[in-house]
């Protein structure tokens, strides 16, 4: 293995220009989400008005304005952030899932990177865990990996 070119990213973001997408269902988690994000770009160099947020009305409707976004080619990289919490009927699935599959195919299909922060849970206290709690904070988490999928880009030549 040593003979293998290994191509990775470092967390280094100066200069970079970074939207966030965010729903404001489950409002108070995700505004934890945001929180985490933003304090990892700024821990990691991004100037916060380098920072764009962008509420939507919920999970469902994420992966429009995240096209919306990468069309704009004004973002280094995009994060999704929402939380979908399962309650007594099929919505949960319609919702988490549409969004899921949305967002990969604008991400398969676009040169921007797309960091997934939508958390997909069976309760509040879940979501809560994730959103900064005993578990951590998914929007933080997805703020580091849209960091380093940009410097692999970059590395590339792909930026």
């Amino acid at each position: 293995m040593q003979d293998i070119k290994t191509v990775t990213g470092d967390l280094s973001a100066r200069d970079f220009r970074i939207a966030i997408v965010a729903a404001r269902f489950n409002e108070s988690v995700v505004d934890n989400l945001i929180r985490g994000a933003v304090d990892t770009l700024c821990r990691h160099g991004v100037n916060e008005k380098d920072i764009l947020l962008v509420r939507v009305p919920g999970a469902f409707e994420l992966p429009h304005m995240v096209r919306k976004l990468t069309q704009s080619k004004r973002h280094d990289a995009i994060l999704a952030l929402a939380a979908v919490i399962r309650g007594g009927t099929p919505h949960f699935e319609y919702v988490a899932g549409s969004c899921a599959n949305g967002l990969a195919n604008i991400a398969s299909a676009s040169d921007v990177p797309i960091a997934f922060g939508v958390l997909t849970c069976d309760s509040a206290e879940q979501a809560i865990d994730r959103a900064g709690g005993k578990v951590g904070n998914k929007g933080a988490d997805a703020a580091r990996a849209a960091i380093e999928m940009v410097n692999v880009a970059r590395a590339l030549g792909n930026s």
